[in-house]
């Protein structure tokens, strides 16, 4: 069956099913039915088929088979896929729950500016009301519940900035600067109005929690300790599940033992640690708001300072000097607001995973549970792992295989472990006991992925047949269908889930961090004292420099290329000088006779002077 077909048929057997629910009573949740849907079409026991086409007849009987499931009494792996479906529906990570509390809050704002910058207010009542919506706006902005003491304190903080009689002024203003100064106000106000409760406190140093009492103060213990206590109790019923399962599945369990269903017991646990999974998810992130709340607390303290040294030094301030811190104390109160309201949604999800546990009165009576328990010790999962630490893989002894251990690795206590940390060894040779794994063993790494095991002989025997296991483990999911989820086995049985349903991590998968051992060696004083700290070697750089200290922008010619500037050019070319060649082809070997050559003057400017001849032949014997 294609992914298209696939997603069909899922989605004409939920609407189908969630119409007949319609009619006989409350309706469950789509995502309840949806999931009940992939679970039939994933169990062999119905006997569908990935690849087969899904004909009429077929049809019907999946529909039947999601009825009896949804309609059937109240089961303990029922109540678990409850739990797993109620939790993804109202659970979101804490961007997306950021995310949504900023949509809310434009939301809400988005009616009241229309309302103010509509308005066209001219009597002293209609300017009163205007006056009144901007400091709901301003209330509504902080996300805190209006009250009288709130709309008192947002006043006189509103009025040291925009006065009752500068409406007029603003009335004047176009839309769009409306809206700018009514969110500049939103900003500024609240910063203010923080800071005028902490000049009431006198001398002593106030915090968050005495500022915004009910707030901080109220959401953090009330979640952390509810989670806590919750966390404990699932802890509890875990470890006791867990050892009446170990002896009713021994060989050394009696007769008389047996009343209680081993098959009922493993739906508690199943249940009892779908639970503690998904309380821890939620203490993570309620232990992250706390964080929060301390970095806010340790903000608020230093802009305080800053505020109050700036308004002490000078006795006329500016509003570009306050005003931006003003606005820092505002986010600050809105930060505070927002962790407040996180916590209260984890602590509404957290209540209402109630209903869903498996609680001893479920399975029997609490007088023969303990009355089971007499003779066994009830181990816990730390005691379980530091019996289990002294056993430790030797990568050496393992070569094919790729092993992770706390010597080498710094994040091993972080990484995602496959089957939610439980060791899928005891998984399948214990008959779907669940056991977490201890990662200071040895983590197996197989195809990016990471498997913890509880002893080093699982570890072995994991490793020797690891694909056989891990496809073993996936077919066992199929027959209890609370274990997609407990297992995280959410991807790897996608064949009928639809890719628009699969859910995009909100965080990059941690990689190992692998440490080793290494060693450097220096000298005693490497330091050297004769170093100039001035010195430049780059051309560039010094380049750089030169145009700092020049500030060409402040000159005349700062536009004008000269022969004298920086940018002008100097080339340099070698070039190959003629050289003189002179060759001798013959040789002169006769006399030369003297040039006879006579000189006469007086022929020039006269007709009967005198002439005088000389005679210039050189003589032959000379």
């Amino acid at each position: 069956m294609s992914a298209a077909a696939a997603d069909r048929v899922i989605r004409e057997a939920t609407d189908e099913l969630l119409r007949e629910c319609a009619l006989r009573g409350p309706a469950p949740p789509g995502a309840l039915v949806r999931f009940m849907v992939k679970a039939v079409l994933l169990d062999p026991r119905n006997g569908f088929h990935a690849d087969w086409a899904l004909t009429k007849g077929n049809a019907h009987k999946l529909e039947k088979l999601c009825r009896h499931k949804l309609t059937e009494e109240r089961t303990l792996s029922l109540d678990t896929v409850r739990m797993q479906v109620h939790f993804e529906m109202n659970y979101a990570c804490r961007r997306e729950l950021l995310d949504g509390l900023q949509r809310q809050t434009e939301r809400r704002l988005r009616a009241v500016s229309r309302e103010i910058t509509d308005s066209r207010g001219q009597t002293p009542e209609e300017l009163d009301a205007l006056y009144q919506n901007i400091i709901s706006y301003v209330l509504l902005s902080m996300g805190a519940p209006p009250d009288g003491t709130a709309e008192r304190e947002t006043k006189a903080a509103l009025q040291s900035v925009l006065p009752l009689t500068a409406l007029v002024t603003f009335m004047l203003l176009l839309k769009e600067s409306k809206e700018q100064r009514l969110s500049e106000l939103a900003t500024i106000v609240p910063g203010i109005r923080l800071l005028n409760r902490a000049s009431r406190k006198g001398g002593e140093e106030p915090t968050l929690c005495d500022l915004v009492p009910g707030v901080a103060d109220g959401a953090l213990p009330l979640t952390t300790e509810g989670i806590e206590r919750e966390l404990s109790a699932s802890q509890r019923l875990a470890w006791k599940y867990t050892a009446l399962l170990e002896k009713l599945t021994g060989g050394d369990s009696l007769p008389g033992e047996r009343d209680v269903s081993v098959a009922l017991l493993k739906q508690a646990l199943y249940n009892v640690r779908q639970h503690e999974a998904l309380l821890k998810r939620l203490k993570a992130d309620a232990h992250q708001c706390g964080k929060q709340i301390e970095r806010l607390q340790k903000e608020f303290s230093s802009q305080k300072k800053l505020l109050r040294g700036v308004m002490m030094s000078k006795s006329v301030l500016h509003t570009r000097e306050v005003f931006p811190l003003f606005k820092v104390l505002a986010n600050v109160w809105s930060g505070v607001l927002k962790e407040a309201e996180i916590l209260n949604i984890l602590n509404n999800i957290r209540l209402d995973l109630k209903p869903f546990i498996a609680h001893e009165d479920k399975i029997s009576s609490g007088d023969s549970l303990d009355a089971l328990l007499e003779a066994s010790e009830v181990t816990t999962d730390e005691q379980r792992t530091t019996q289990s630490s002294d056993q430790r893989i030797v990568p050496a002894e393992m070569k094919p295989q790729e092993w992770l251990l706390p010597e080498t690795t710094a994040n091993l206590n972080q990484m995602p472990l496959q089957f939610n940390g439980a060791c899928g060894y005891t998984l399948l040779k214990r008959d779907g006991l669940i056991l977490p794994g201890n990662p200071h063993i040895g983590v197996l790494k197989q195809k990016d992925k990471f498997y913890a095991f509880t002893s080093k002989d699982a570890a072995v025997k994991f490793a020797a047949n690891s694909n056989d296991f891990i496809a073993e483990i996936e077919e066992k999911a199929k027959l209890s269908p609370e274990l997609i989820h407990l297992l995280n086995l959410q991807q790897q049985l996608s064949c009928v889930i639809p890719y628009s349903e699969k859910q995009a991590e909100d965080v990059v998968p941690m990689k190992p961090t692998a440490t080793r051992e290494g060693c450097t060696q220096t000298d005693t004083h490497p330091a050297e004292t004769n170093i100039d700290k001035s010195y430049e070697w780059n051309e560039w750089q010094l380049r750089r420099e030169a145009i700092k200290l020049a500030n060409l922008r402040t000159k005349i010619t700062h536009s004008t290329q000269t022969d004298l500037s920086h940018m002008r050019r100097e080339n340099v070319t070698q070039t190959w000088l003629p050289k003189t060649v002179a060759c001798q082809t013959k040789r002169d070997g006769e006399s030369t006779m003297p040039k006879p050559q006579d000189y006469v003057t007086g022929l020039r400017a006269q007709r009967k002077g005198p002439v005088v001849k000389t005679i210039l032949t050189r003589p032959i014997d000379e």
